[in-house]
C-alpha cells in the first residue's frame, strides 16, 4: 500500500515539474520576441500534454478545494503555492557530431560513398575473393575506373608469370633445333610398338629420354604457361562474374567506348569478336614458336584453331567485364610474343636462335588434317590389338599353368615304348631298311 502511494506521489511531482517547465518556456519565447502563434502553440501543447498525463489516474489525487493537493502520506489538503518546486537548470546545447578523418573507412561504406564489397557479400580469402579485393583497392583508393582496374590487374598478373614464358620459350627453341634427331627416335619407337616388340620400344624410349636429358629438353616445360594461367583465368572469371551479377552499382558506368555497362553483355558483339580474333592469333603464333615434334601435334593444332570459333556463341552472353579481362590478356600475350622475337631480347634472356628445318630434312613427313586423323586412328587400333593380344596370352599362360595337362602326343614319352619283334625276319637285315624305318618313325612322332 505504501509503495503504491509513493509511486502516485512521484508521478504527481513529475507532472507539476513538467507544467512549470512548459510555462517557463512559453514565457521565454514571449520575452525573446516570438510570435503570438508560437506562444499559442506552446501553451496549447503544454496544456494538452498535462491534460493527457493527469486526466484519468491523477484526478482522485486533487482535493475538493481548488488550488490544493492531497499527498499520499497525509490526510490534509495543502495549497499548491506552499509546495516547494525544484529549480530547473538550463543545459548547454549538445555539440555537433565530429567529422571523421578523410582516411577513415567505415565498415559498410567506402570513402567514395560506395558500399564496400564486404557489405554486399563480395571479397574474402578465396582466389576469386582476393581478385575482388584487389579490384576494389585499385578502384576506391586510386580512383581508377573499373575498366582501368581490370586492365592493370591483368597486366600485373601476366607480368608475374612472364619468367615462366621465358622458360617455355627456351625449351621450345631447343626442341625445334633438335627436331630431326627426336623424330628419328620417335619413328623407331612407333614402329617397334606397332610390331608388338616391347623390348625394342622400351629401348628406343630410353634412348629418347637420354637424348632429351643431354640436350636439356623437356616437353612438359611447354605446358608450364597454360597450367599457370588456368587457375588465374578461373579466379578472374569467377570474381568478375560475381561482381557483375551482384551487381556493383558503379560498374554500370565503369566501361569504355561503346561498352559503358560492364555488368551486361556487349550489345554490338564487338568484344566477343575481338576476344576470339586475339585468341586465334595467340594460338597461331604460339604453335609456330613452340612446334613440338609429337606425331599428333598437327591434329592438336587444327583443334586449337577451331577453338575460337567454338567458344564464340558462349562468349556472346558473357558480361563485358569478363571479356575486358580476356581481351586484355590476349593483347598482352601478343605483345610478349612480339617482344621475344626481337634478336637482342632473345640474346638477353638466353634464348637460342631457332633453326628452320626444310620439310625434306625431317624424317616425319607433313600430313594434312585428314591424314593426321587417319594415322592417329590406325595407331589407336594397333595399340588396342596389341593390348588384346597380350591379354589373351596372359589368360592362356595362366590356364596352362593351373588347368589339366593337354595330351599332345600319341605315345607317353615317359614310358619305354616296345615295338613288336618280328621273329621271322632274317638276322642279316639290310642297314638301309633299318635307317629308313627309324626315320619314318621319327617323322610320325614329330608330326604327332
Amino acid at each position: 500500500m505504501m509503495s503504491k502511494r509513493m509511486q502516485i506521489w512521484r508521478a504527481t511531482q513529475a507532472v507539476l515539474t513538467l507544467n512549470s517547465t512548459c510555462n517557463r518556456a512559453s514565457t521565454q519565447m514571449f520575452s525573446l520576441g516570438g510570435s503570438s502563434r508560437d506562444m499559442h502553440l506552446s501553451s496549447s501543447w503544454s496544456n494538452q500534454l498535462s491534460n493527457r498525463i493527469i486526466a484519468a489516474p491523477l484526478i482522485p489525487l486533487y482535493a475538493s478545494a481548488p488550488g490544493a493537493i492531497r499527498f499520499a502520506s497525509s490526510q490534509k489538503d495543502i495549497p499548491v503555492e506552499s509546495v516547494p518546486s525544484k529549480e530547473i537548470v538550463d543545459l548547454p546545447a549538445i555539440p555537433d557530431a565530429p567529422t571523421p578523418p578523410s582516411n577513415l573507412v567505415t565498415e559498410s561504406f567506402m570513402e567514395a560513398g560506395e558500399p564496400s564489397f564486404a557489405s554486399i557479400g563480395l571479397g574474402g580469402w578465396s582466389p576469386p575473393g582476393m581478385i575482388q579485393n584487389c579490384m576494389e583497392f585499385l578502384h576506391c583508393t586510386w580512383d581508377i575506373p573499373w575498366w582501368g582496374a581490370i586492365a592493370i590487374g591483368t597486366l600485373c598478373v601476366r607480368t608475374l608469370i612472364f619468367p615462366l614464358v621465358i622458360l617455355a620459350q627456351r625449351n621450345s627453341a631447343k626442341m625445334s633445333n633438335n627436331m630431326p634427331q627426336m623424330q628419328v627416335l620417335q619413328l623407331k619407337m612407333t614402329e617397334a610398338r606397332q610390331s608388338g616388340n616391347a623390348i625394342e620400344s622400351a629401348r628406343y624410349a630410353q634412348e629418347m629420354m637420354l637424348f632429351m636429358r643431354e640436350k636439356g629438353v623437356n616437353p612438359l616445360k611447354n605446358m608450364i604457361v597454360p597450367l599457370a594461367q588456368a587457375p588465374l583465368f578461373i579466379s578472374f572469371f569467377m570474381g568478375l562474374r560475381q561482381m557483375a551479377n551482384t551487381p556493383v552499382e558503379s560498374m554500370r558506368d565503369g566501361g569504355l567506348f561503346w561498352f559503358t555497362d560492364l555488368t551486361l553483355a556487349d550489345p554490338y558483339y564487338l568484344l566477343p569478336v575481338i576476344t576470339s580474333a586475339t585468341l586465334y592469333l595467340t594460338i597461331e603464333l604460339g604453335t609456330d614458336s613452340a612446334r613440338l615434334s609429337a606425331a599428333n601435334m598437327n591434329t592438336m593444332k587444327y583443334v586449337l584453331r577451331a577453338l575460337p570459333i567454338v567458344i564464340f556463341p558462349f562468349t556472346m552472353n558473357f558480361p563485358a567485364a569478363i571479356l575486358t579481362y580476356w581481351a586484355c590478356s590476349n593483347f598482352i600475350s601478343l605483345g610478349q610474343v612480339a617482344l621475344l622475337r626481337i634478336p637482342k631480347v632473345r640474346d638477353y634472356f638466353k634464348i637460342e636462335k631457332m633453326i628452320s628445318h626444310p620439310p625434306s630434312a625431317l624424317p616425319a613427313k607433313k600430313k594434312g588434317f585428314v591424314g593426321g586423323m587417319k594415322e592417329s586412328w590406325d595407331n589407336m587400333k594397333i595399340t588396342k590389338e596389341i593390348e588384346e593380344r597380350q591379354r589373351l596370352d596372359e589368360i592362356r599362360f595362366a590356364k596352362a599353368g593351373k588347368g589339366p595337362l593337354v595330351k599332345t602326343f600319341k605315345y607317353d614319352p615317359t614310358k619305354p615304348h616296345s615295338s613288336p619283334v618280328n621273329t621271322n625276319s632274317s638276322p642279316s637285315t639290310n642297314p638301309n631298311q633299318i635307317e629308313t624305318q627309324v626315320t619314318s618313325n621319327l617323322k610320325s612322332s614329330s608330326k604327332h
